[in-house]
């Protein structure tokens, strides 16, 4: 069977458990596990015999098992059990007398402790690596790790003391002879023989063997309850070996050499190994082949070697099993520099691709309609709104499809730019779809533009087009698509659906673009009878910042909306300590007051019920892929867990968080946290306290029907239920002008994009405004620090910014960035910028002279790899 990255894991580890456990990390295949980093790498372990040791000092020696006991605690439950080693032999080469040492295990289970005796038989040759302590004047290892060596094997010989400098030096290479151990023979004694029938395993064949397994440098992985960091790492090793790897990667950039260390075969416990396999008798250099053939370049070769980098091969076992910490860092820049390579040559070939297609040539008009709605306006146009305009205008004008991404602030007037370019369409005799991600979103879209468009001659007719339609409605809507007359067209995702044809489509505008994936939108291109390519606007209003944007939307025109219109006043913003009885008391008073003088209160959390609490993963949370996160709301599309795989639709419904941050612990394990609160769960305790006795409240989440939702935004614009207990499904587009309060639940849990998109939702209508920030956060935690940003800036660039910085450029640009599917795993957007830029420029200059890719396979690959699994930002072929 030949492996490839793409073979599942489920056909080579025979443990299904521990199957199932990396499935819940997002890991499936080969290629998942190889492209799963580790997030640190401990420092090489030094050697140090037993009497140089220093309390607190990590350190590794080797020595043999003199005696062993069990002793039963009997104030506690569970066993004691106690080891003394000798380090005589081992202690000699360093040229210091040889001492003892007590190792020390607790546990409550029997069967451990079982284990652990018959590891650690009077006799038996180990290598030891822990923290050294000092207990009732004797030194003491607790819990340290253990390696048993096979009886026979070579002992500690010269070259120890060069050994050791190397690894406290931090380089992990043998400093002496290429195997310092080769000419010293065991002074050890065999261990006693095991007992009749048991089939004994030992950790490693020889001393050296052990002594550089646990002195070299070794990753540390986001584990789970389910799967230690260890275990990830002896999988991955396994699956290298497996692949050819039969040696680390070595210092001097080659695959294997004389002085790299083995990698250890795996056992057939851990990987199934194929039929004709052997565990030995393969070349380091036969095994660097195949791990090559395996696992080929992306990059091409005049680049890889014009940049002075490893081979992908390399690069995955330098990662995996470093032979220093340099050497680390050295591949880690390597995948980086290629997730750079690979992202840019795919927004660029998306670009040239655009360029090639015909589109219909909307110019403009004497006396166009588009002029007249502008001098129908109430306000003037910000000067920003201006420019904006008159760049789509000349965008249109073009025969070929327009690519343009507008950006701006919650209220920046976006809506304004984006009628009068499917004004001018409409003027030019076409039809302009207007594709919003929710009902209660289109419906206001659509009731918003009738309103502005109905004293323009010629009329133009609005026509609305949702999924929870009446059937003689949709009907009726999808006809006057279907007729090909000019006009508007608002839309949700019924837009992509087979029944509806809009034939003389001409622009197609996108609102909050990261809601729709590439597929759905070039479904659109597909509704056009002349084969054109529609004119394509798309809008965010999630602040993304300028380096960010123009490292991911590459592909397009980027136009920025950065001054708000007049009379809009600073919504203030307030953090809140949950414990804090006192102050969220005044808040709840605060509340009614403005309830009181006719505004309105929007309540947010993240979980729709108190009974979602297994949809929340391994950490207790979960994301609703949408927002800049991709991760949808709660009134959501794709879900994600919070390890990184794929949840259900039903989670994307319940948890409106869009990326909670991890908290892991130093060995890579996440941190229980308190569970999520509940919109049922908050509206019933509310409803309860005397602050809001005679208010009525009202729900809103993701799993109501869009009647529903219809019905109690209708209320709730409309005072009856003037608060409103909801998840993030008001995140984006809900416009209630009486909106003066928000309460976000579990703020120290959201992104500060998320956050900054939820806190627009109130301050709409020219009001005093607050919004209060709800936090469970530890004093001095990264989470409280996070909620400084918000609390201190109203400016989205800059809090945009900060959350780049605080938890990469993924989770702020889309949900694949940072889930199970994503290409892009090392690559950030603000600390490579320089980078991002050198590989735009690589990859300009083999594009001109290879647009197809046609003599980078491997690369192309790539590209369509990372087009199909980042297709949340993406927004062209």
């Amino acid at each position: 069977m030949s492996i490839t990255m793409d073979t599942t894991l489920a056909s080579l580890v025979t443990n299904k458990r521990r199957v199932s456990a990396l499935k819940s990390l997002g890991i499936v295949t080969v290629g998942d596990a190889l492209t799963y980093y580790p997030f640190r790498v401990t420092e090489p372990v030094p050697l140090r015999a037993i009497r140089e040791a220093a309390p607190g000092q990590q350190m590794a020696f080797a020595a043999v098992i003199r005696d062993m006991r069990v002793v039963p605690m009997n104030a506690r439950r569970g066993y004691r059990l106690e080891a003394t080693v000798d380090d005589a032999d081992f202690a000699r080469s360093c040229r210091v007398p040889g001492s003892t040492a007590r190792l020390t295990f607790f546990s409550y289970r029997k069967s451990y402790v079982d284990w652990v005796s018959m590891r650690l038989r009077a006799g038996t040759s180990v290598v030891v690596s822990g923290m050294p302590s000092e207990y009732m004047g004797q030194l003491q290892f607790t819990h340290p790790e253990i390696l048993t060596v096979a009886p026979g094997s070579a002992g500690t010989g010269a070259g120890l003391e060069g050994y050791a400098r190397g690894a406290a030096s931090g380089n992990g290479a043998f400093a002496g002879s290429t195997d310092p151990y080769a000419s010293a023979q065991s002074a050890y004694p065999p261990a006693a023989a095991a007992p009749s029938g048991a089939a004994l395993k030992y950790d490693a064949d020889t001393v050296q063997e052990a002594l550089t397994r646990v002195c070299r440098p070794r990753p540390v992985y986001h584990a789970s309850s389910r799967i230690s960091s260890e275990h990830i790492h002896e999988t991955i090793l396994g699956l290298l070996w497996m692949m050819g790897a039969r040696t680390s990667s070595t210092p001097d950039g080659q695959l294997a050499g004389a002085g790299s260390a083995d990698i250890v075969a795996p056992t057939t416990d851990t990987i199934a190994v194929q039929n004709g396999e052997e565990k030995s008798g393969t070349t380091a250099e036969s095994g660097a082949e195949a791990l090559s053939q395996s696992i080929p370049d992306v990059l091409p070769e005049s680049v890889r070697k014009a940049k002075n980098l490893m081979h992908r091969a390399e690069a995955f076992l330098a990662i995996h099993d470093p032979a220093s910490t340099a050497r680390f860092k050295e591949a880690i820049e390597t995948l980086r520099y290629e997730e750079a390579f690979v992202s840019q040559t795919s927004l660029l070939k998306a670009r040239s691709h655009a360029h090639k297609s015909a589109a219909h040539s909307c110019p403009l008009v004497t006396d166009s309609l588009r002029d007249q709605f502008i001098a129908s306006l109430p306000f003037s146009l910000t000067a920003g709104q201006q420019q904006v305009i008159h760049d789509i205008a000349a965008d249109l004008a073009h025969d070929w499809p327009m690519q343009r991404l507008l950006q701006g602030e919650v209220g920046s007037g976006k809506t304004v730019v984006a009628l009068a370019a499917m004004l001018q369409a409409v003027d030019a005799g076409y039809q302009a779809v207007l594709v919003a991600p929710t009902q209660v979103l289109a419906e206001q879209h659509a009731e918003t533009i009738g309103r502005m468009v109905e004293q323009l001659k010629p009329a133009i007719p609005v026509t609305l087009l949702t999924g929870g339609m009446k059937l003689a409605a949709r009907r009726k809507a999808l006809a006057v698509a279907a007729s090909g007359e000019p006009g508007i067209i608002v839309a949700t995702h019924a837009a992509f659906s087979k029944t509806f044809q809009a034939p003389h489509l001409a622009l197609v505008v996108i609102d909050e673009q990261h809601r729709f994936g590439v597929e759905q939108r070039e479904s659109l291109n597909a509704k056009t009878d002349d084969g054109t390519t529609p004119h394509l606007l798309v809008m965010t209003a999630t602040p993304i910042p300028r380096t960010a944007a123009m490292t991911w939307f590459g592909d397009l025109d980027i136009s920025w909306l950065t001054e708000l219109p007049g009379g809009r006043k600073p919504i203030r913003t307030v953090v809140v300590n949950e414990a804090d009885a006192a102050t969220m008391g005044r808040m709840f008073a605060h509340i009614r007051a403005r309830v009181d003088a006719g505004e309105r209160a929007y309540i947010v959390c993240p979980r729709i019920d108190a009974d979602d609490e297994e949809n929340e993963g391994g950490s207790g949370v979960s994301s609703a892929a949408g927002s800049a996160r991709g991760r949808a709301a709660a009134s959501g599309s794709s879900a994600r867990t919070a390890a990184g795989g794929r949840a259900t639709r039903a989670a994307a419904d319940a948890i409106g968080i869009d990326d909670p941050y991890e908290t892991f612990d130093e060995n890579g394990e996440t941190v229980a946290r308190p569970p999520l609160h509940a919109v049922a769960e908050i509206a019933d305790r509310l409803q309860k306290l005397p602050q809001f006795q005679g208010i009525r409240f009202a729900t809103l989440t993701g799993r109501d029907k869009d009647d529903v939702k219809t019905q109690v935004m209708a209320d709730f614009a409309g005072g009856e239920t003037p608060i409103l207990v909801s998840t993030t499904v008001i995140e984006v587009g809900v416009d209630v002008k009486q909106a003066s309060c928000i309460v976000i639940f579990d703020a120290d849990r959201y992104g500060l994009s998320q956050l900054h998109q939820l806190r627009g939702r109130v301050g709409r209508g020219g009001t005093n405004s607050w919004a209060f920030l709800i936090s469970r956060a530890e004093p001095g935690s990264p989470a409280e620090q996070r909620l400084e940003v918000i609390h201190h800036s109203l400016d989205g660039a800059e809090i945009a910014q900060a959350d780049l910085e605080f938890r990469g450029a993924g989770d702020v640009l889309g949900d694949a960035q940072s889930g199970g599917k994503s290409s892009l795993k090392l690559l950030r957007v603000v600390k490579d910028a320089d980078m991002i830029a050198d590989a735009r420029t690589s990859a300009e200059q083999l594009l001109a002279a290879d647009p197809e890719l046609a003599g980078e396979v491997q690369l192309a690959g790539a590209v369509l790899d990372f087009t199909r699994g980042n297709e949340t930002f993406l927004t062209s072929s």
